[in-house]
């Protein structure tokens, strides 16, 4: 089983940037790929950005603001969000892919004020 922590989220103006990251911890041996889901107020929750042994993966909305990037041997990955949106407010969710299973961290608040 593998446990994942987020941490990073705050409040920011826009056009600043913030910084998440995710820890794994567990069984962490089995994780193929790593990425970034959010879900804004009265949504769902949705792929922000994804990364596997193929490279990243973005939504289209944050592609060239957002990067993800991945520490195999600490098991960690970061997003790093420049130029923030107040669109992009929503609650960051760090997952790691293990087939058959996908684990979820509890999810950091970003917010960004107009």
């Amino acid at each position: 089983q593998v446990w994942l922590v987020e941490s990073g989220g705050g409040l920011v103006q826009a056009g600043g940037s913030l910084s998440l990251s995710c820890v794994a911890s567990g069984g962490t041996i089995c994780i193929s790929a790593m990425g970034w889901y959010r879900q804004r107020p009265g949504k769902e929750r949705e792929l922000v950005a994804y990364t596997n042994i193929t490279g990243p993966t973005y939504e289209d909305s944050v592609k060239g603001r957002f990067t993800i990037s991945r520490d195999s041997a600490k098991d960690t990955a970061a997003l790093q969000m420049n130029r923030l949106k107040p669109e992009d407010t929503a609650v960051y969710y760090c997952s790691a892919e293990c087939p058959p299973r996908v684990a979820w961290g509890q999810g950091t608040q970003v917010t960004v004020s107009s």
